[in-house]
């Protein structure tokens, strides 16, 4: 382990392997690339420090070292204990990146990494589940919190002046939920871009990213044949579905458990077989949650389940399938491989849970392909690039993507796949804007 003041990383000699990986992912984001370029040119960041709390993965770097072309001085920790890739924090550390960031942080741990992230004094935050921007605002707001003490350690006697901070970003549903309860609240201190709402990445990372990631993990965590078993996915949004209709593709027979009418009734006219959680704990084979919210999986869940079940979480954090109410129910825990455990009930039944109920993508798989990170990671360069262009006059809210941002990301993406789209002509330009035109 090497801990210095603008590093904490696992081993620095794992740095070419990393920068092997970062250039296969590179390879691969052409949209990210082309943006590089023209932030090299133009700078449109100089001088500007950037926090980052994010899955330090080989795409994560192809974001951060845009944001360093572009002129920006960028401390980056990581955004989950266990997703860190620990080859390409030491990559990134080779290219002048502050990174606190390993694989297998504490809880202690990875809350001082957040607050040496913060030591740089920010003025723009990148966010992926809002850790560290929460942690700004209860140090703002003065709200006790035991996590503090922690972060304090690694800020050091500096503290955060959040009238610095022009704005941030955040990445995933999870941040921008706990964001929007902080608006609501008006304890929101500055603008924020939720891009994990953009059309251009809700479309493509949460469903076709997370899908296909998610079921990769459980593959190679499991090596199980999912033709002809029940996979249940609780929760039908953006990301339960992506997940579903990947899981049928492999031939599984898919159960979706939800508490929205609307979704529940889209997935049923999906083809989907949709029942409440007592019934599909029953008779379903592997359990897949993704609904960003607590104990979707519990006691009464598990003390049903078939000998065998396979439990896997897809949401942001480790509180949707109840690890209390695991333990409590089970006699013996053995961990199987690297990324199962085998907990064995009272009554001699085995479950086995994937990545500690952890985001399974990301640790027992490498997250989302490049391809579509691309997508995601050109959002927020370009959102990050509008905060610092709009410093000042920008409201205290969360803000959607700019459309312009959106469409530009989505065309250059296009064209990088050597597709061309048709244009309007100006006779449908008039009809679609004119509201006399009828039938």
């Amino acid at each position: 382990m090497e801990k210095r003041m603008d590093r904490w990383i696992r081993d620095p000699a794992l740095s070419s392997e990393g920068s092997r990986r970062i250039a296969w992912a590179e390879a691969r984001m052409p949209v990210l690339m082309r943006i590089r370029e023209r932030f090299r040119r133009e700078r449109p960041l100089e001088g500007v420090r950037v926090s980052a709390c994010l899955h330090v993965t080989k795409e994560t770097a192809a974001l951060v070292r845009t944001l360093r072309e572009g002129g920006a001085e960028v401390a980056l920790c990581a955004s989950n204990p266990l997703s860190t890739q620990d080859e390409v924090a030491a990559a990134l550390v080779e290219d002048d990146i502050r990174v606190y960031a390993f694989r297998g942080m504490s809880e202690e741990e990875y809350y001082e990494a957040i607050g040496r992230a913060l030591a740089i004094g920010p003025e723009v935050t990148v966010d992926d589940g809002a850790d560290l921007t929460v942690t700004v605002h209860k140090l703002a707001h003065g709200i006790p919190s035991p996590e503090l003490n922690w972060v304090r350690r690694g800020l050091g006697a500096e503290g955060v002046e959040v009238e610095g901070i022009a704005g941030g970003t955040e990445e995933t549903t999870t941040g921008v939920i706990r964001l929007k309860a902080l608006e609501r609240e008006g304890r929101l201190l500055y603008p924020v871009i939720a891009v994990n709402d953009s059309p251009t990445k809700s479309l493509f990372d949460n469903p076709i990213g997370t899908g296909q990631s998610t079921i990769d993990a459980i593959l190679r965590a499991t090596g199980i044949l999912l033709a002809g078993k029940r996979v249940v996915v609780f929760g039908y949004g953006r990301v339960g579905s992506g997940i579903a209709a990947r899981a049928r593709g492999m031939g599984a027979e898919v159960i979706v458990v939800e508490v929205d009418p609307v979704r529940a009734l889209n997935a049923a006219m999906n083809g989907y077989r949709v029942c409440n959680s007592l019934e599909a704990a029953r008779v379903g084979d592997v359990f897949i949650t993704a609904t960003g919210n607590i104990n979707v999986i519990r006691r009464e869940h598990m003390e049903v389940m078939k000998d065998g079940a396979v439990l896997a979480n897809a949401g942001h954090y480790d509180v949707e399938i109840s690890l209390k109410d695991l333990r409590d129910l089970s006699v013996e825990v053995e961990e199987v491989s690297q990324h199962v455990k085998r907990y064995r009930t009272r009554d001699g039944r085995n479950l086995y849970l994937l990545a500690e109920g952890r985001l399974v993508n990301l640790v027992a798989a490498e997250g989302h392909p490049s391809e579509v990170m691309d997508l995601s990671f050109s959002l927020q360069a370009l959102s990050v690039e509008h905060v610092v262009k709009n410093r000042g006059r920008l409201e205290v809210k969360v803000h959607d993507v700019p459309a312009e941002i959106d469409r530009e990301v989505a065309m250059t993406k296009l064209r990088t796949m050597g597709i061309e789209i048709d244009r309007m002509t100006e006779e449908q330009a008039r009809y679609v804007s004119d509201w006399r035109l009828g039938t």
